[in-house]
């Protein structure tokens, strides 16, 4: 059950890390233009995020095994087809199927877990769980680098395929069917469609510049809202949110993962594109802040048991936003040690003093028959962030690039103006010859990344006030 799990869980979390390393790659082998490749990250993105809580229910309506075995056949089928992609549409549809595949095999891998070990047995179980997720975690952006490095982009995804076999091998042979046996669960399909229509044209909006297609993504998302207070089975219940903390939490939860989505969506590019890193070196450079989230989960769990709930999570975010502006000072060159390095250490010791804490807040804020619900909105919540950071913040990485690129070509000679103007879309993916011309290109998407930091720091801060305004007080013993 455990190795089951696990590995295919892994799938998941290894592809999300994965995949933004090869991002490089994949925008030069396919001469994708930044929007094409955000698409890339938000197709996967959008089909979790609207998905995952349906996941859940269909696990719990035809057996949490059955529903977990076909997430991760579609998930590796989807990894195939990506790594057999000849252009960046099929990789993009490629992705948003794999998003289907792991919004119903991660649910369900936690749901096998409670659903098959005693109560006894049970925190020992998700605990391993979550510490070997963290592992491979840590394992998949050096492991993923050196693949796209040595072999190429499409290995990102082919790595899946062999941990799919295991997976299916050990589900089918050593782990039972468990189903809900009280009551049939309702799926609320009318709730699932509405969210993908929204956040979809949400997203489509800010990426493609259209601001039209965005007031109605709103107007959906409007009618979603409306269409959940009168479902019988709600994909998400709003009665959830009545309670002041479990509203803080979840905005919290949606400010803090916007940045933190934002800045490790753009990183890879700024480390091969303008810093020139190989790919390995890349996902190396992400190593302490993995590190330390799973080095100090654990002491972190206990702190908002031990002191007001709302410690951790104002100092936390706050600390992580200090490791974004400490991240916004390079510019290009300089040694690992002392550019990326400390910003990279601070915002991982931010994260871990906040996290645990979080969702444990989040889960001890509702009545415990509801905990897998509101479990499952607090992880779709930081899902929607992260797909509506890469979106928006692309906007703003494209805008403060084109403005600074603007004023660095005035004085380049006319050819090489026409060349980098030629292949502003791709930005720092520009394939410029002349030494002038590209470092221009490279100074312009510095200042732009500058931006996207010093703006995911603000989100930082605003989650820590939220944390503040909105978290109630809980006794020390409680």
């Amino acid at each position: 059950m455990l190795a089951a799990t696990i590995l295919g869980s892994s799938m998941a979390f290894i592809d999300g890390t994965v995949v933004n390393i090869a991002l490089p790659a994949v925008q030069s082998a396919l001469h994708a233009t930044l929007a094409q490749v955000q698409w890339v990250v938000e197709s996967y993105a959008l089909a979790l995020a609207a998905i995952l809580l349906t996941g859940g229910s269909l696990g719990d309506l035809y057996g949490k095994r059955l529903v977990f075995a076909i997430g991760v056949v579609i998930f590796s089928i989807a990894s195939i087809c990506c790594g057999l992609s000849t252009t960046i549409a099929e990789l993009i549809a490629a992705r948003g199927a794999q998003g289907v595949g792991a919004a119903l095999l991660v649910p369900n891998s936690l749901a096998l877990i409670s659903a098959s070990f005693p109560a006894h047995e049970r925190g020992r179980a998700i605990g391993t769980w979550s510490g070997f997720t963290s592992i491979t975690a840590a394992i998949g952006p050096v492991l993923g680098g050196w693949l796209v490095q040595h072999g190429s982009w499409r290995w990102a995804f082919y790595i899946n395929v062999p941990l799919a076999v295991i997976v299916l091998a050990i589900t089918i042979v050593r782990v039972g069917e468990s189903r809900r046996d009280d009551s049939r669960p309702v799926l609320d399909w009318r709730g699932t469609l509405l969210t993908i229509a929204g956040l979809g044209a949400v997203v489509f909006a800010l990426i493609e510049s259209k601001p039209a297609i965005g007031g109605i993504g709103a107007i959906v998302l409007l009618v979603f809202a409306f269409v959940e207070t009168r479902e019988r089975a709600p994909m998400i219940p709003l009665s959830l949110f009545r309670s002041r903390t479990f509203t803080g939490a979840n905005l919290l939860t949606l400010l803090l993962y916007a940045a933190l989505s934002a800045v490790f969506f753009f990183l890879p590019l700024d480390l091969v594109q303008v810093q020139g890193y190989s790919t390995t070196q890349a996902g190396g450079s992400l190593l302490p802040f993995i590190l330390l989230m799973f080095l100090l989960s654990r002491w972190s769990g206990g702190l908002a048991g031990r002191y007001d709930a709302r410690v951790p999570l104002v100092i936390g975010p706050l600390i992580a936003g200090v490791g974004l502006m400490l991240l916004a000072r390079p510019r290009v060159g300089g040694s690992y040690w002392a550019t990326i390095f400390p910003g990279m250490l601070v915002l991982g010791f931010g994260m871990a003093v906040c996290v645990a804490p979080l969702t444990t807040v989040v889960m001890g804020a509702v009545d415990q028959r509801r905990a897998g619900i509101a479990s499952g909105i607090n992880n779709a919540m930081s899902r929607i962030a992260g797909l509506l950071a890469v979106a928006a913040f692309g906007v703003v990485l494209s805008s403060a690039f084109n403005r600074e690129l603007d004023r660095r070509i005035g004085t380049l000679p006319a050819g090489v103006r026409h060349s980098v103007d030629a292949q502003r879309a791709k930005l720092a993916g520009a394939e410029v010859d002349d030494a002038d011309g590209r470092r221009a290109v490279q100074e312009s998407f510095v200042v732009g990344y500058r931006h996207v930091l010093w703006e995911a720091a603000a989100l930082c801060a605003a989650g820590a006030l939220a944390a503040a305004l909105f978290v109630e007080r809980r006794p020390t013993n409680a």
